[in-house]
């Protein structure tokens, strides 16, 4: 039930980057159509540029916000600040990565189908985690392996 409600959340979240609602499938629809296309689109362009922002603005704040404190103790609370923050932009730029990838995929008219076995991955599962590239039964497939491997 938590993971579900987190889910949910996660994908309010990713909608709200952009500031679009849910996009409301018409019936018989074809799946990846231009509408659905140019919805993704704009969330996957407006989440690039919010965390290109935010890694934009980490570098100016830790900029600024440099000092050589003389107590070795603020020294290492600085220095840890800063570790974490450039932690968290690390993390950014992994996902503008994905993010710029999932871009290409849209333009070459492969967004929305699974990498494994080519089904549709579906609105909603692409709305939760807009660079997915598994179907739900291949992720979960994909996630027993890895708990195997890893014991």
């Amino acid at each position: 039930m938590e993971k579900e409600k987190n889910k949910k959340t996660s994908s309010l979240n990713v909608l709200a980057i952009a500031g679009l609602k849910p996009y409301q499938k018409k019936i018989d629809e074809k799946y990846m159509n231009h509408d659905q296309i140019l919805h993704f689109h704009k969330i996957l362009k407006t989440w690039k540029n919010q965390l290109k922002n935010e890694i934009n603005h980490t570098l100016l704040y830790m900029q600024e916000k440099a000092t050589n404190f003389p107590d070795p103790i603020d020294r290492a609370t600085q220095e840890e600040e800063f570790s974490l923050e450039l932690r968290n932009r690390d993390r950014s730029r992994k996902l503008i990565k994905k993010i710029e990838i999932t871009l290409k995929k849209i333009q070459e008219k492969k967004f929305g189908y699974c990498n494994s076995c080519g089904i549709e991955i579906g609105i909603r599962r692409l709305e939760a985690r807009p660079t997915a590239n598994l179907c739900i039964d291949c992720k979960t497939l994909a996630e027993i392996r890895e708990k195997q491997m890893t014991g």
